[in-house]
C-alpha cells in the first residue's frame, strides 16, 4: 500500500506531500488541482510500469507540465515519487537542452530504496544521469553493466530480473495500479453494445466491454453485492446478463413497474456509469491502487449513497483514491475516509490544514 505520494513542480503542484490510507477522497474546488494529482499520480505509474517519459509530451512537454509559478532559486526539476512499506521510488526531471526531442524532460536522478523513508542504508538502487549501481544479493554497490539514455527512465532498461529484482519488484507492483478517469455513455458508446462472453475479470479502461465484465462478477465475483447496489441506486431494480447460444453476452435492467426489461441502449446515460463504476469496483481481480477521477460525473446526488457504499466495499480489497468535486460523494466517504482537501494560494496547490512543514516524511535523492 502506497502511504505517501510527493509531486513537485508540476503543474499547479509546487511542492505537495500528503499521506494515504487505504479509502482516500481528493477533493477541492475548481482549479485548485485535483486534475493535477490525478494525472500526477497516472504519469507516475507510467514511469514505473514502461519507463514512460514520452507520456509528458502528450500533455505538451516538459515546458508545459512544469509549475508556473515562482520558483526558489535553483535548478530546474519536476520530481514525483512514491513510499511504501515494501519499495519505493523517485524520479527527478530536468529541463532538456535545445535539440530535437525538446518535449522529453531530461532524467537526472531516480531512486528505488525499501521502506517508505530515503536513507543512505535503505537505497537499493540509484541513477545519477546515464549511470546506474544497484546492491547485490550482499548489499554491496555494483556498477550496471548498461547505461541509459538521457530521456530514458530506469524503468525503461529493465530486461532481466534477476540482476535488479528490486528494480523489477517496484515495477510489478505498479503494474497492479489501475486508473478509471472518463466512460463514454453517449448513444455510440462500445459499452452499450454486446459483448463476447469471455472471461473478463477487469473492466477496461473505457469501459468498452461492460457486458463481459458484468457476466463475469455475476458468475465468478461479487454478483450479490452487484444486484444490491443495483437495487439501492434505482429503487429495487435487477441486473439481468445473458448468453446468447452464439457466445454473445448483453445486458438489461428490470425496473419495478415497467414491463419489461430496459436493454442497455435503452438506458440513460447516467445508469450506465453507475454500472460501468459498479463494474470497476467489483472486479474479481482486484488491483492494488484504485484510482477514480470525478466519478460523480453524469451521475444524480441520490446515486452518491450508493456509489460510497461500492467505494467503501472495494476499498477492504484495494487502496483506492477518490478524486471528485461532489460534496454528496465527499460527505458519503467522509467517516471511512482520508480526506485531502486541496486549496490554491498564490497559483500553488496546497493541502488544507497542513502546514508546509508538518507533511509526512520525505526526502528527494541527490543529483
Amino acid at each position: 500500500m502506497l502511504r505517501t505520494v510527493a509531486i513537485e513542480n508540476y503543474r499547479s503542484l509546487r511542492d505537495v506531500v500528503t499521506e494515504l490510507d487505504t479509502l482516500n477522497v481528493v477533493t477541492g474546488a475548481n482549479g485548485t488541482g485535483k486534475t493535477s494529482v490525478y494525472r500526477a499520480l497516472r504519469l507516475l505509474a507510467d514511469l514505473v510500469r514502461e519507463g514512460a517519459i514520452s507520456t509528458l509530451a502528450k500533455e505538451g512537454g516538459m515546458r508545459s507540465a512544469l509549475h508556473a509559478g515562482v520558483r526558489e532559486r535553483g535548478p530546474v526539476a519536476m520530481r514525483l515519487g512514491f513510499a511504501s512499506d515494501e519499495l519505493s521510488y523517485a524520479i527527478d526531471l530536468g529541463l532538456p537542452p535545445l535539440g530535437p526531442f525538446h518535449l522529453d524532460p531530461e532524467v537526472k536522478t531516480e531512486a528505488v530504496w525499501a521502506g517508505p523513508v530515503l536513507r543512505p542504508a535503505t537505497l537499493l538502487a540509484e541513477r545519477r544521469g546515464p549511470r546506474v549501481r544497484t546492491r547485490d544479493a550482499d548489499g554491496v554497490w555494483q556498477a550496471a553493466p548498461w547505461t541509459v539514455g538521457d530521456h530514458e527512465s530506469l524503468m525503461s532498461a529493465l530486461a532481466d530480473p534477476s540482476q535488479t529484482p528490486e528494480l523489477y519488484a517496484i515495477r510489478q507492483q505498479a503494474t497492479r495500479w489501475r486508473f478509471y478517469d472518463h466512460f463514454r455513455t453517449d448513444s455510440g458508446a462500445d459499452a452499450r453494445r454486446p459483448g463476447v462472453a469471455t472471461f473478463t475479470p477487469v473492466l477496461a479502461a473505457g469501459g468498452d466491454d461492460l457486458a463481459a465484465a458484468l457476466l463475469t462478477i455475476e458468475r465468478i465475483g461479487w454478483a450479490q453485492a452487484l444486484q444490491d447496489a443495483v437495487a439501492s441506486a434505482f429503487d429495487g431494480s435487477a441486473l439481468l446478463t445473458t448468453e446468447d447460444d452464439d457466445g454473445g453476452c448483453r445486458f438489461a435492467l428490470r425496473q419495478p413497474g415497467i414491463r419489461r426489461p430496459l436493454g442497455a441502449a435503452e438506458l440513460s446515460d447516467g445508469t450506465l456509469r453507475f454500472l460501468l463504476l459498479a463494474a470497476a469496483l467489483l472486479s474479481p481481480r482486484p488491483p492494488g491502487l484504485l484510482v477514480l477521477n470525478e466519478p460523480e460525473s453524469s451521475l444524480h446526488a441520490s446515486l452518491m449513497p450508493a456509489l460510497a457504499a461500492l467505494v467503501v466495499d472495494a476499498s477492504e480489497r484495494s487502496q483506492v483514491v477518490v478524486v471528485t468535486h461532489s460534496p454528496d460523494l465527499v460527505r458519503a466517504l467522509r467517516p471511512q475516509a482520508r480526506l485531502v482537501e486541496l486549496e490554491k494560494s498564490g497559483g500553488a496547490t496546497t493541502i488544507a490544514g497542513q502546514p508546509s512543514l508538518d507533511g509526512p516524511a520525505w526526502a528527494w535523492p541527490q543529483r
